[in-house]
């Protein structure tokens, strides 16, 4: 099965940066089967690139409020993406996920509560980032939880 990581971060924007951050250290692993990409703020120019590989599984990664402690990592499930404040990104990603959708088989958004949209990335986003790099790696990612 093939799988496509689209990482969105703003590398000016403090734990939004997140997502940028993840795809560095994901593209160091060479993980077979998996293209990741850095989508930057500008994730919908992408979309050709995401067509292109035809994958069973995008994974769609990003800084998104989601009122929970600094640091928490959720699924955030469809029908909650829409009601979701989702960082500094040309279009909602609800528009961006609906329009793949016709490509692509399962579409998960993995989410990061940010601490701080502003300076540096903090050090629990940080620690948090890790942890999903270490999913990824590990084929776990079905381990995140849910957003209730």
């Amino acid at each position: 099965m093939k799988t496509v990581v689209l990482c969105i971060g703003n590398r000016d924007g403090g734990d939004d940066t997140v997502g940028s951050y993840i795809a560095e250290k994901l593209l160091k692993n060479q993980l077979q089967n998996m293209v990741v990409i850095d989508g930057g703020i500008a994730p919908e120019n992408f979309t050709g690139v995401i067509k292109q590989h035809k994958p069973d599984i995008l994974l769609i990664i990003d800084a998104i409020e989601m009122s929970l402690p600094s640091g928490e990592i959720r699924k955030v499930p469809p029908e909650k993406i829409g009601m979701m404040h989702i960082s500094t990104h040309g279009i909602p990603l609800s528009v961006l996920i609906k329009y793949l959708q016709q490509y692509v088989k399962h579409i998960d958004l993995i989410g990061i509560q940010p601490q701080y949209m502003q300076g540096k990335m903090s050090e629990k986003v940080r620690k948090s980032a890790g942890m999903v790099v270490n999913f990824i790696v590990t084929n776990k990612v079905d381990e995140i939880l849910i957003l209730p």
